[in-house]
């Protein structure tokens, strides 16, 4: 019953999100602040209405000036729900051409100015990838998903290259954003309230680096985010 009632006003949620978003994209189209506000009308009335505690500890991504490519861990589509709250300003993304297909939400992400990339058309995504060079160089970051898929497991999969490529292209830092495993705990059914950190790291500088480069670069990024996971692991086995 709890489950069905929540699944009923998330859908809401995002109905009326998508709605009011609409208005805003529409008088202000394409403004590298949009993906900002909408992520936050998601998220913020979303993880309450979840009994999610979302801890944001994201110093080192909100200090850091826009301009960089954010990757992080992407386990479920509630993503959007819960760390909607850790996306700065002047931040677009990049997401597969389908999303645009979605009622409301996909108008949102184009109006957003975020990168819809058709992964099956090699021409179309090395153009959308010259297109990210060009945001980062205006002052703007782009939040990436470099596993490249929904992955609710302990372990990290392999990262996809193309993050990689655009900070190097661009010759900015990358920042990486971790997100405790909420996928496999998360129940709808329950009035107790969970809590999920969201913990970026230190900005790691790409400058000087080649594509030779490449290969050490994604190691250490997701070993870093894989230790860091584990620790926010640990600290709420604690509580």
């Amino acid at each position: 019953m709890l489950y069905s009632l929540r699944m009923l006003l998330l859908a809401l949620h995002f109905l009326l999100v998508g709605a009011v978003g609409l208005i805003i994209g529409l008088c202000r189209p394409f403004n590298p602040d949009n993906s900002r506000v909408f992520a936050r009308l998601y998220s913020v009335p979303a993880a309450w209405l979840m009994r999610v505690k979302v801890k944001a500890e994201v110093g080192p991504l909100f200090d850091h000036p826009p301009g960089c490519v954010i990757i992080a861990n992407h386990q479920s589509n509630f993503d959007l729900f819960l760390i909607g709250q850790a996306v700065p300003r002047r931040t677009v993304a990049i997401g597969k051409k389908s999303l645009g297909w979605i009622p409301l939400f996909g108008q949102l992400f184009w109006l957003g100015g975020n990168v819809l990339v058709d992964r099956k058309n090699a021409y179309q995504a090395r153009k959308a990838l010259q297109k990210t060079t060009r945001v980062l160089q205006d002052d703007t970051s782009i939040w990436i998903f470099p596993e490249g898929t929904r992955n609710p497991a302990e372990h990290l999969l392999a990262f996809k290259k193309g993050a990689f490529h655009m900070a190097i292209e661009a010759g900015v830092p990358i920042v990486p954003v971790c997100v405790s495993r909420y996928a496999r705990r998360l129940n709808l059914n329950s009035w107790r309230q969970r809590t999920v950190i969201v913990r970026s790291l230190p900005p790691i500088a790409t400058a000087g680096l080649s594509q030779r480069d490449i290969p050490a670069l994604v190691e250490q990024c997701r070993s870093q985010m894989q230790q860091c996971i584990d620790r926010m692991e640990d600290e709420l086995a604690r509580r």
